[in-house]
């Protein structure tokens, strides 16, 4: 070695114990660095193909943040804590486009019906929850334990944007549409929270997955729907060819928290 480096490593070979020149010393130093590194770098390449470190990007709406979420974020964690989840609150149509494109890893958004046209996504369902009316307090339905659907078909109504959640209003004017009538929308909202301070405003009624009675908000009632209604259903999507290591462990997780598993 001291050939090939053309230094002296020891002061004299000779004499016991052996000592390190200065140029000795240095080396060693070096050496126990890069033995450390190459250490650290085995470790660390272990975790990411075991899925236990790097990131992983994921779109949602408020609906599953409302719902599910906060539970499949914590148990991940939990497991996983060096991965690092970024998140980006987007409508339907910009998380697929964005799973398209690479921009997220995975998006959570109600199933529109023209889901087979994505041939390049999958999905596993996660979430499948009824539909509700949202009245104002003062309303003359307020009292009532259950509503019937038709009741309202005079009713001006908040509905969620068609745009921003296109699978969640299909399944509204679906539903509506069984009770034969169109609703007469007054306005479109993008956030629940929105939606909500309307109808307590008094702008119009709301119907709304099931999951919105987990937020609290002044001036609004909460009715079941008499009858048969119509569940809608909240899915994860990502890309069929994404073969991450941290999506695989965070979609396990996702279904063990949600107990789904298709």
């Amino acid at each position: 070695m001291e050939d090939e480096l053309g230094v002296q490593l020891f002061v004299d070979r000779r004499r016991r114990p052996l000592q390190l020149t200065l140029a000795g010393q240095t080396f060693l130093e070096q050496a126990r660095l890069a033995v450390a590194q190459t250490e650290q770098a085995v470790r660390l390449t272990r975790l990411v193909h075991q899925g236990e470190l790097g990131r992983l990007t994921v779109g949602f709406t408020s609906s599953i943040a409302n719902s599910v979420l906060p539970d499949i974020v914590q148990v991940f964690r939990q497991r996983f804590p060096e991965v690092k989840l970024v998140w980006r609150e987007l409508s339907t149509h910009s998380q697929i486009q964005e799973l398209h494109d690479r921009q997220i890893d995975v998006g959570f958004f109600h199933v529109p019906r023209k889901i087979a046209e994505y041939e390049d996504l999958s999905f596993i369902t996660i979430l499948e929850e009824p539909l509700i009316a949202v009245l104002p307090e003062t309303h003359p339905l307020a009292t009532q334990a259950k509503i019937s659907l038709k009741a309202l078909a005079q009713e001006e109504f908040v509905l969620p944007s068609r745009q921003f959640v296109p699978g969640l209003s299909e399944g509204i004017y679906h539903l509506c549409d069984r009770a034969n009538f169109v609703p007469n929308v007054t306005q479109e909202a993008t956030l629940m929270t929105t939606i909500l301070g309307l109808v307590a405003g008094g702008v119009g009624v709301a119907l709304l997955p099931a999951n919105a009675q987990n937020l609290q908000r002044k001036g609004v009632v909460y009715k079941s729907i008499k009858g048969k209604t119509l569940t809608v259903q909240m899915a994860a999507f990502w890309r069929h060819n994404n073969s991450s290591a941290i999506l695989r462990e965070f979609l396990k997780v996702t279904k063990t928290v949600t107990g789904y598993s298709h």
